[in-house]
């Protein structure tokens, strides 16, 4: 799931103009990535029309992610909740 994240993110923030971080770890804070609010509103929209999940919506409490371990967790956890 890391990896198809990564992908994403670098294709996504590519087609908006910007440059994704380089070397890009765990502890990355999400808004320090190079992309904005609307890359991750992509990013989202993206891995639901290639996953069927959105974690998101599935929540009983919100939780929003800091790091890129936090953001690829939830997407682990719910994408083995949901199968």
């Amino acid at each position: 799931m890391k990896e198809k994240i990564l992908s994403l993110m670098q294709e996504i923030t590519l087609m908006f103009g910007g440059t994704l971080v380089d070397n890009l770890d765990d502890d990355t804070v999400l808004l320090e990535t190079g992309m904005d609010s609307m890359g991750f509103a992509v990013l989202v929209a993206r891995l639901e029309e290639e996953t069927g999940v959105d974690p998101f919506s599935m929540m009983e409490e919100p939780v929003y992610p800091r790091t890129l371990k936090e953001f690829v967790g939830i997407y682990e956890q719910y994408a083995t909740n949901d199968q």
